[in-house]
């Protein structure tokens, strides 16, 4: 880029950053690699006003300088109201659930984008949550179900005798329950989900697979650029790395190009630049489009640094839609 860019970063409290781990704060580092200025606030620090026809976008901001450790892992400045349509690129990386607060995020930033890029597009974020953008392309999928009815439920299982039950828009693994043929916890999981929320239940077919490994792809602009495995603990059936998954190198497989190759431009259309994808055996079972990880963990396995991949991705855009402004002719006034 000519000039450093601007670069906002909606995400989680920078307490909560796991160095060797955390996707957003490898993002971060890039960004200052290469220059840029960064500004961190959280969603609870964001304010819409209107005044007239005038709108703003602002969020109670702090200029961030980051480092690894054993430096300090991160340095504020001052508190500042940050007018959002001024910066160049807002990261939005904050953590699911994916919930009305969540929802009502993407509304309030797609007022700015994309005159400021929002990685990843809110629009396309909030008509897209991890279990529900998969079933855009069933013939990818283990059989799946999404319904309040239980009825449907029982039938489904007993279909398909061992299941996984999910919530629809939760994250990290949380409320996830592998159903064997004989559980008789079936009802009592049904009862104490309804007992909480109104929100449905996705039922899949459990893929034995698993205790392989469940593969997390990353996909960058729609393109499969680096992958890990990740190998459930001993005693437990959830993949994630929140709770205790190992991961391990990988390669992609015939089988993981092929999924890639049907559903990469669909993410490079919507502008889901940073995508995460995970896959079992022959099967996807989740597209993540929220707050996707893994990119250090690819790296720390001899993969390519997929930061820099995803930056050079946000920097073409901003290029393109320069160019594209700047050839856009300006009609002249109407004479009095």
């Amino acid at each position: 880029m000519a000039r450093p860019l601007k670069v906002a970063v909606q995400m989680d409290s920078m307490e909560s950053i796991k160095p060797d781990a955390d996707s957003t704060f490898a993002l971060m580092l890039e960004a200052e690699a290469r220059g840029h200025l960064l500004w961190h606030y959280e969603v609870r620090d964001l304010a819409f006003t209107t005044a007239g026809e005038s709108v703003q976008l602002a969020a109670r901001a702090r200029r961030v300088a980051v480092a690894r450790p054993p430096a300090e892992l991160y340095r504020f400045g001052p508190a500042e109201t940050l007018d959002l349509a001024g910066m160049d690129v807002v990261l939005m990386r904050q953590d699911p659930p994916f919930d009305m607060a969540y929802i009502t995020a993407t509304h309030l930033l797609e007022q700015i984008h994309p005159a400021t890029l929002v990685v990843n597009d809110p629009r396309a974020v909030r008509n897209a949550p991890e279990k529900v953008l998969v079933t855009h392309f069933p013939e990818l999928m283990p059989p799946t179900l999404i319904t309040w009815d239980l009825a449907t439920m029982r039938a489904f299982r007993a279909e398909h005798r061992e299941i996984v039950i999910k919530p629809l828009f939760g994250n990290g693994g949380s409320g996830v329950f592998r159903i064997r043929p004989d559980d008789e916890n079936f009802n009592a999981v049904l009862e104490m989900h309804f007992a909480r929320t109104r929100e449905p239940l996705m039922l899949q077919r459990y893929e034995p697979a698993v205790r392989q490994g469940d593969k997390r792809i990353i996909l960058i602009d729609g393109e499969a650029l680096g992958a890990i495995n990740r190998v459930p603990a001993a005693g437990e059936a959830r993949a994630n790395m929140h709770v205790g998954a190992e991961p391990v190198s990988t390669t992609l497989t015939a089988r993981d190009r092929e999924i890639c190759n049907r559903i990469g431009p669909t993410l490079r259309e919507q502008g889901l630049i940073f995508v995460g994808i995970d896959v079992i055996g022959e099967w996807l079972t989740e597209i993540n489009v929220t707050s996707p990880t893994g990119i250090q963990e690819i790296a720390r396995f001899g993969g390519p640094r997929l930061e820099a991949a995803i930056w050079d991705s946000i920097e073409a855009r901003l290029a393109l839609h320069a160019e594209t402004a700047s050839a856009t002719p300006t009609l002249p006034s109407p004479r009095p």
